[in-house]
């Protein structure tokens, strides 16, 4: 296991493949941990550096009090390349960590080989939706994680997916129960308070999109905008709710790997 010392705690994080091929950050989602990329990992490990991390508040990471700011958690993206003595990386992000891929793009371009940004938005949900989560989560602890979990398979998978595949299903919606409840609050303020809507012409570096059809947490409009908004930047859309690497699997694989290996 292996962390990176940050001014206030330890981030979490995890590398496979050649130790000197070009590395790829991957960033993991509201109420998951570096192993929702577990399905990723044999195919990108043999083109790249995969670097996985624990998001501030997740998995074995860090838990500081919140709330946070998607900027917080991109300033511990470029900590951890640092600590690492990574000059400049692709970086792949899904929905919180397809915010967390703006962000850097906006503000940190120059430490960015190529961006890719899955189900997600420049700006995620309103405050009606996040307030009352973020006080439910605080006040009712693990047994609201639970709940969370139980009412997440409907948003991260189709019914069809979950039915057929129940293990894998099981496996991702586990770790939302497993979350610091303070630390999955702490990061639904992020998002809630995250809006990249008027910034995103700035990002100049190469930037893929990708959608799920099936995404009520962020539909394909959310992924159109971004990238309507991006000069040069491509799109896809995969059938797959909210985590579409997971559901798509090896399609979403090599789609990724057809854009990165232009870049």
């Amino acid at each position: 296991m292996a962390f990176v010392p940050l001014a206030d705690g330890e981030l979490h994080y995890q590398l496979d493949g050649p130790e000197h091929a070009p590395v790829l950050v991957l960033s993991n989602s509201l109420g998951t941990d570096l192993h929702m990329w577990d399905a990723q990992i044999p195919e990108f490990a043999e083109h790249f550096r995969v670097l996985r991390f624990d998001t501030r508040g997740h998995g074995r990471s860090l838990v500081t009090p919140g709330p946070y700011s998607i900027e917080q958690l991109g300033r511990d993206v470029l900590a951890l390349l640092d600590a690492l003595h990574i000059e400049r990386a692709h970086f792949c992000g899904l929905s919180m960590g397809g915010l967390i891929g703006q962000w850097l793009g906006i503000n940190a371009s120059s430490r960015l080989l190529s961006l890719v940004v899955c189900n997600t938005a420049a700006k995620i949900g309103e405050s009606s939706v996040w307030n009352p989560r973020i006080e439910t989560v605080l006040r009712d602890g693990p047994a609201a994680m639970v709940a969370l979990r139980d009412a997440s398979i409907a948003r991260w998978f189709t019914p069809d997916f979950s039915q057929a595949h129940p293990a894998a299903a099981k496996q991702i919606t586990d770790m939302l129960a497993a979350t610091s409840p303070q630390g999955y609050a702490a990061n639904c303020a992020a998002v809630r308070d995250a809006d990249f809507r008027e910034q995103l012409s700035s990002i100049k570096v190469p930037l893929l999109v990708i959608a799920g059809t099936e995404d009520a947490v962020t539909p394909p409009s959310g992924g159109h905008f971004i990238q309507e908004r991006v000069q040069g930047a491509e799109y896809a859309e995969f059938y797959a709710a909210h985590l579409s690497n997971v559901q798509a699997g090896s399609a979403f694989s090599e789609r990724v790997l057809t854009f990165l290996s232009g870049h």
